[in-house]
């Protein structure tokens, strides 16, 4: 009878063991290529670069490439680019994964291209991204809090929404706390599940949260690793920071990353990209500067004061008539301006400060001076449409509904643009 019974017992936890992994879903690697993600290495106008991720049974892997044509003979006529490949170790229960990269170059501007990752007998679909103009013709592009909690089943919807309400989006910025869990493999497969194709068709711009970050032993930070190999940037940040800070020029916008978790929590950080921000700031020709980040330099919360890192960064904002500051962390929407001489939403000078939240975690508003407008508990995404010396910002709930809106003017990057509110509510 005891034996009866322990067999039982056994035989209970093999069955929950196995209700649980089958319940769960798979983000193993395999010899096909996943997680086909998109970013910038080079000009946007002339070159692409991809990264992908494949067990360690493929040794070696390939982009293809060609002008689309839409002739269904994609597999002639193509250039091929062998890729470069890093191991990444397993680590927190995950199998040791290959991710490869690739940069196409020399391509013509505005243009649609085609491009499969693979080798052998393993390969990705088709997919498309068209480079930008070589002109400075009409874009838009999305902005997209943290995602980090429920990824797969809350946060999924929300960048479907923006894609299918913007679907000629040029790229999409992700200001930090993409997961929750820094190193862990489960949450990245969750976060490039939601994502999907979207990823391989729109380049990502992201910046690290305070949840891509651990401590080691010795108390250093370290950023996840996954971040590194998912992700290929230009390399053009400060030393040492170069795979988190950094910035793309995009037709007539200059969009600069910057890791605020550094900047808060490591002073030779924080010096830095001061100065590197100062050095960019002041050979940029571009008529627009967008910077991302994710600690907010005016906080939602009364509770969270990021006072130095305002002290310190927001006189080059104002310096340099910086025309939007997109951030995330405090899991609101948030929007106001700032004067350099005080706070105020009334008069038109200083950059235009954003908060958003993409994912499902949710803080309350402590109603801080600086907003103009803030929302809680919901959703969003924000579009943001460049023509010229015109921009127009649209924050839509995950609905659809159109929830803000203003629009900036500009002939001179060395004057604050004139702001315009068309917030809905002043319809009313």
């Amino acid at each position: 009878m005891k034996f009866f019974i322990k067999s039982l017992l056994i035989t209970s936890v093999m069955v929950g063991v196995w209700l649980t992994k089958l319940s769960a879903q798979n983000f193993s690697p395999s010899q096909y290529p996943d997680r086909v993600i998109s970013t910038w290495a080079g000009d946007p106008a002339t070159s692409q670069t991809v990264n992908w991720r494949t067990d360690t049974t493929i040794t070696a892997s390939k982009a293809q490439i060609k002008a689309e044509d839409a002739n269904p003979a994609l597999e002639t006529a193509i250039t091929s680019y062998d890729a470069s490949s890093t191991l990444l170790n397993g680590g927190n229960n995950y199998e040791t994964a290959k991710y490869h990269h690739v940069t196409f170059a020399n391509l013509k501007p505005a243009t649609v291209y085609a491009y499969r990752v693979g080798s052998g007998e393993h390969w990705s679909e088709w997919f498309q991204f068209t480079t930008a103009s070589a002109k400075n013709e009409p874009f838009s592009f999305i902005y997209l809090g943290d995602a980090q909690n429920d990824i797969r089943s809350k946060w999924s919807r929300v960048i479907r929404k923006a894609f299918s309400h913007q679907p000629d989006a040029r790229f999409i910025i992700h200001t930090g706390d993409l997961i929750n869990r820094s190193n862990n493999d489960r949450e990245w497969g969750e976060w490039h599940y939601g994502g999907g194709f979207i990823n391989g068709m729109i380049p990502s711009i992201p910046s690290p949260g305070n949840h891509e970050y651990v401590r080691d032993d010795q108390r250093k930070l370290i950023l996840d690793p996954h971040w590194g190999v998912q992700y290929t940037f230009a390399g053009n940040g400060p030393k040492g920071l170069e795979k988190s800070v950094y910035y793309v020029d995009y037709q007539d916008v200059r969009i600069i990353s910057l890791d605020s978790q550094m900047i808060i929590l490591d002073e030779a950080s924080a010096k830095a990209e001061y100065e590197w921000l100062e050095k960019v700031l002041k050979e940029n020709k571009k008529l627009w500067t967008v910077i991302t980040f994710h600690h907010p330099i005016f906080s939602t919360a009364k509770s969270r004061d990021n006072k130095e890192f305002r002290e310190r960064f927001k006189p080059l904002f104002d310096q340099y008539h910086i025309d939007l500051v997109l951030q995330g962390h405090d899991h609101t929407y948030s929007r106001g301006q700032n004067l350099p001489r005080g706070l105020s939403g009334r008069e038109v000078s200083g950059p235009v400060y954003l908060v958003s939240v993409a994912g499902p975690k949710m803080y309350q508003v402590d109603g801080a001076k600086w907003m103009d407008v803030s929302l809680e508990n919901t959703q969003l995404f924000q579009v943001i449409h460049v023509d010229g010396g015109k921009l127009k910002f649209e924050a839509y709930k995950t609905s659809g509904e159109l929830f803000d809106a203003f629009s900036l003017q500009k002939t001179n990057r060395d004057h604050a643009a004139a702001f315009t509110d068309l917030n809905p509510a002043l319809k009313q």
